[in-house]
């Protein structure tokens, strides 16, 4: 059983009824003075930095190419290559993953290849400034068929610790700088004729 509090009268109870008071004030005060993180979890949580999609993508820094087509010091090997603008935050992470389509000639349609043409989503670096980064695929055509005419996509995801921010893809397009891995030096293709 908790004891009742005790009342005391005169002089000495108007001191502590004073003090009481001015400590119930001051406690006030300092939670009112008190930082987020002192209130609690809920608090305390950052918010997600916001993301202007799109923003992003109607960036002409976000494109995806073919930089290498069946050279001859690399045959049946196609180069795709992804570029992305940053949002601005160095505390977000983008990636791209790669994957090859090829144009079916009884549906007329772009159909994903099925064995061996598609990569995971893999860091290309922070989102405070632009990236490119690139995947080849070696193909092994079947001799006696004909040749076949495949396009990359490249998925591009920005990221703010495991919450993906945004998300979009774009297939390959021509007339694009790459920075790296274009062979020969400076090409860049929408499609490639392989086999």
């Amino acid at each position: 059983m908790v004891p009742a509090a005790r009342t005391t009268s005169g002089p000495a109870g108007a001191l502590i009824g004073a003090l009481a008071l001015a400590l119930a004030c001051l406690t006030t005060a300092l939670a009112a003075l008190a930082p987020p993180a002192a209130l609690g979890k809920s608090a305390s949580r950052r918010a997600q930095p916001a993301v202007d999609a799109p923003l992003l993508f109607h960036s002409r820094l976000l494109w995806a190419t073919i930089d290498v087509c069946n050279p001859a010091d690399q045959p049946n090997t196609i180069g795709v290559r992804g570029s992305m603008p940053g949002d601005h935050h160095s505390h977000d992470a983008m990636y791209m993953s790669f994957r090859l389509q090829y144009m079916s000639t009884t549906t007329k349609q772009w159909t994903d290849l099925a064995k061996g043409a598609s990569s995971s989503y893999a860091a290309v670096g922070t989102g405070a400034d632009p990236r490119q980064a690139g995947r080849s695929f070696q193909l092994n055509p079947v001799a006696g068929q004909p040749a076949f005419t495949l396009r990359g996509v490249v998925s591009f995801q920005w990221r703010h610790g495991k919450t993906v921010l945004a998300q979009t893809s774009r297939p390959t397009s021509a007339g694009r700088d790459s920075l790296a891995g274009a062979d020969p030096a400076g090409f860049s293709a929408a499609t490639c004729l392989i086999g």
